[in-house]
C-alpha cells in the first residue's frame, strides 16, 4: 500500500493495498475505498463514504462532507461513488440528508471537472460530464450520459434527462428534456436534438429520425406541451414498442412525469 507519510488515515478506514494515497490527504474512519483508487494530494474523504474501483481524485477535492443544509444534525447519512470516475481539483460532494433519502450517489465513468459542487441527495448516473464550476443544489437528478456545461447552476429537485447537453452558463430551474441540446440566449431554451452526442453514443439513424420527429411536434408545431405529448403518443408510438421507438417512448414518459415542468 502506498500511503504518503503526511497523509492522515483514521482507524477504521478500509483501504486496499492497490490504492495510492498522496501527500496531505485526510481520510475519515467510515470511508471505504475500492481497488486501485488514486488520491493525488490534499484530498478530504469524510463521512460514511463508499468509493468504487479505479477512481482518480485530484487535489483539494472534498467528498462525503457534511451537507450545506441547516436541517442537518449530524445523522449518519451516506455518499456512494461508482467505478472509474475522474474527480478534478476543488470538487465538493456532500453526503445525503435524512429528509432527502440519505444518500448522495455518483455513478461510474463520470468526469467531474474542477470546482464542481454536487449538493446533498443528488443522484448522478453513469458516463456523465460536469464541466468546470457546474453547481448542483440538493436533490438534483442527472441521468446517464448527460453533459452539464461550465458555470451552470441547477435548481433543487430538477431532473436532467439522459443524453442531454446543457450549454455553459445556463441556469436550470426546470427539467431538461432527454436527448436535447439546451442553452441560454435571452431565456433558457431547448434548441432541439443533441444529434452529435447521440451519434457518438451509437444511436441508429432510425432512432435519431424518430426523436427528431418528436422534437418537431414539441417545438415547431405550435402545440402546447399537453397537446404535443398527445400527438407524439398518437403518431410516433405503436402499440408494441420496438428498438426505434424506445427512446421516443422514454421522452414522452419523461414529459408526462415532470413535476417541475420542462424547458421547452
Amino acid at each position: 500500500m502506498s500511503i504518503h507519510p503526511t497523509a492522515i488515515v483514521a482507524p477504521g478506514a478500509e483501504i486496499p493495498a492497490s490504492c495510492t494515497i498522496g501527500p496531505f490527504c485526510t481520510i475519515g474512519p467510515n470511508v471505504v475505498l475500492g481497488e486501485e483508487c488514486v488520491l493525488i494530494s490534499h484530498v478530504v474523504l469524510d463521512g460514511h463514504l463508499t468509493v468504487g474501483r479505479g477512481n482518480r481524485i485530484f487535489p483539494f477535492a472534498s467528498i462525503g462532507v457534511a451537507p450545506q443544509d441547516l436541517k442537518y444534525a449530524g445523522e449518519p447519512t451516506r455518499c456512494v461513488l461508482g467505478d472509474g470516475n475522474t474527480i478534478r481539483e476543488s470538487v465538493t460532494i456532500s453526503r445525503g440528508t435524512a429528509g432527502g433519502g440519505g444518500v448522495t450517489r455518483i455513478g461510474s465513468g463520470c468526469l467531474i471537472m474542477a470546482y464542481v459542487h454536487i449538493g446533498h441527495d443528488c443522484q448522478i448516473g453513469d458516463g456523465c460530464i460536469l464541466a468546470n464550476a457546474a453547481t448542483l443544489a440538493g436533490h438534483v437528478t442527472i441521468e446517464d450520459y448527460a453533459v452539464v456545461g461550465a458555470l451552470c447552476p441547477v435548481h433543487q429537485f430538477c431532473r436532467i434527462g439522459r443524453y442531454s447537453f446543457i450549454g455553459g452558463g445556463t441556469t436550470i430551474t426546470q427539467d431538461v428534456l432527454p436527448y436535447s441540446l439546451t442553452c441560454i440566449e435571452r431565456n433558457n431554451h431547448a434548441y432541439g436534438l443533441n444529434k452529435v452526442g447521440l451519434e457518438r453514443r451509437g444511436f441508429t439513424p432510425a432512432q435519431i429520425k424518430q426523436l427528431r420527429a418528436a422534437y418537431r411536434l414539441l417545438q415547431a408545431s405550435k402545440l402546447n406541451t399537453t397537446d404535443a405529448l398527445a400527438a407524439i403518443r398518437a403518431t410516433l408510438l405503436p402499440a408494441t414498442p420496438d428498438g426505434d421507438t424506445e427512446h421516443v417512448r422514454y421522452l414522452a414518459d419523461f414529459i408526462a412525469n415532470s413535476p417541475r415542468g420542462i424547458i421547452k
